[in-house]
């Protein structure tokens, strides 16, 4: 078993939030041809604009001028979501180990230490309480730079716990999901969080408390199969990527061409997939509009 560092998780935690691997179905920029330049961190993709650090920081890493909404990680996330001070992790020291010794290119172990040193997390999903807009909530918060995102045994169990902090207290759950699906690495244990997340949510659902889902670039697999989209309200970021398979892998199995924007949060949108989509700038005050809506709380002037 891989034991935990006694160095803070929050000391080590890079800011830095570019992307990881080769993206093509899971909704991250190619890279650029070999005649382009290389793209800058803070360099928007779609517009080219480009912005320092501390603009980045401030505007929520959004694209002042497109809106293009930039990845972020899981701490900044809790950031921009939560009161000042309000954020308290919990089930922080949970670790994957390698119950099946799997190896692809390289052991599965080795892929875990590589991606803590990158991180300076221990998997994929951070939760605990915190408030929003003085609504005290349990928040799982996913982040794609560990493994991409993926669903293992130990994001199935801190979903659990969150799950269950919102039981004990009484106060909503909020997940945000950033995802490429189920980790190989952990096979038919990663399948099986699909079934103990939802299962979960059905003692929400018991105790009257609302679970609010929220979709960020991609939420891919077996998260978008399971507790990303069995919520009371799924919320998705513009522009996202959400679904199952891939669109490339789509395309090839039923060959034929997938309409313009398809697996796009507008697109799920329009065809009644989720409920709203909302720009990040805004998504804090009008998730604590929502929330306070949802427990017959006085709504906070926005």
């Amino acid at each position: 078993m891989r034991r935990p560092t006694s160095e803070s998780v929050a000391e080590r935690i890079s800011v830095d939030i570019s992307r990881v691997g080769d993206g093509d179905d899971d909704g991250r920029p190619e890279e650029p041809a070999p005649s382009e330049a290389p793209r800058a961190r803070n360099t928007c993709p779609s517009c080219r604009s480009h912005y320092r650090e501390e603009e980045m920081v401030a505007n929520l890493r959004v694209c002042a001028h497109c809106g293009y909404h930039f990845p972020v990680t899981a701490r900044e996330r809790i950031v921009q979501l939560t009161d000042d001070g309000s954020w308290s992790e919990v089930a922080r020291d949970l670790i994957s180990i390698d119950p099946l010794e799997f190896v692809d290119s390289k052991p599965y172990p080795e892929r875990l230490d590589a991606a803590e040193r990158a991180t300076g997390l221990h998997d994929a999903m951070l939760v605990g309480a915190a408030t929003i807009g003085e609504m005290p909530v349990a928040l799982a918060v996913m982040d794609f730079t560990f493994l991409g995102g993926s669903m293992g045994s130990v994001v199935g169990e801190k979903f659990w716990r969150a799950a269950e902090l919102s039981l004990d207290r009484r106060m909503p759950l909020v997940s945000v999901s950033s995802s490429g699906g189920a980790r190989m690495q952990e096979g038919v244990l990663s399948l099986f969080q699909m079934a103990k997340t939802t299962a979960v949510l059905q003692e929400l659902t018991k105790a009257k408390l609302p679970f609010v889902s929220i979709l960020t670039d991609p939420t891919m697999g077996g998260v978008s199969a399971s507790f990303a989209f069995v919520a009371d309200i799924v919320i998705a970021e513009p522009g996202a990527l959400i679904g199952f398979a891939g669109p490339r892998v789509i395309e090839q199995t039923v060959r034929e061409k997938l309409p313009e924007g398809f697996q796009r949060a507008e697109f799920l949108l329009e065809k009644g997939a989720i409920d709203l989509i909302i720009d990040r700038r805004r998504l804090r005050d009008e998730l604590a509009q929502l929330l306070a809506v949802l427990t017959r709380q006085p709504v906070p002037a926005s």
